[in-house]
């Protein structure tokens, strides 16, 4: 059974290049526009039994950003524990700091570099 990544970004290219390096890799992928339509598709996967192995969103989104989105998945319970990794062009280490806060795994900076996404993941990965 593969792996489960939901991706979350409100650009349809980012989120297309993102699980097309995620699935070239093995991993299945599924994808959000934002952070409020994340909260809904991570409903639907609980309610189906599942649950994503791994987190990736952009931080500048429409509806809901991928901060109040890392805040809101570590109420949930049977999401709290899984790796939220962000993926956004803000570098700043007080934006770092504000994710880490909120609850965030780790950070990577746009444009991606597809080795080093998928290193990251294998890294957080729950054995």
């Amino acid at each position: 059974m593969s792996r489960v990544i939901l991706v979350v970004d409100d650009s349809p290219t980012m989120r297309g290049m993102v699980s097309h390096t995620l699935n070239e890799a093995g991993f299945e992928t599924k994808e959000a526009e934002n952070g409020k339509d994340a909260l809904i598709k991570l409903t639907m996967m609980e309610e189906g039994g599942t649950k994503p192995d791994v987190i990736v969103t952009d931080i500048n989104m429409p509806e809901m950003d991928g901060i109040e989105l890392v805040k809101e998945i570590r109420k949930l319970s049977a999401f709290k524990h899984v790796p939220v990794l962000v993926l956004t062009t803000d570098n700043t280490d007080e934006k770092k700091e504000v994710g880490r806060a909120a609850g965030a795994t780790g950070w990577l900076v746009k444009p991606f570099d597809s080795d080093l996404i998928l290193k990251v993941i294998r890294k957080v990965l729950p054995s």
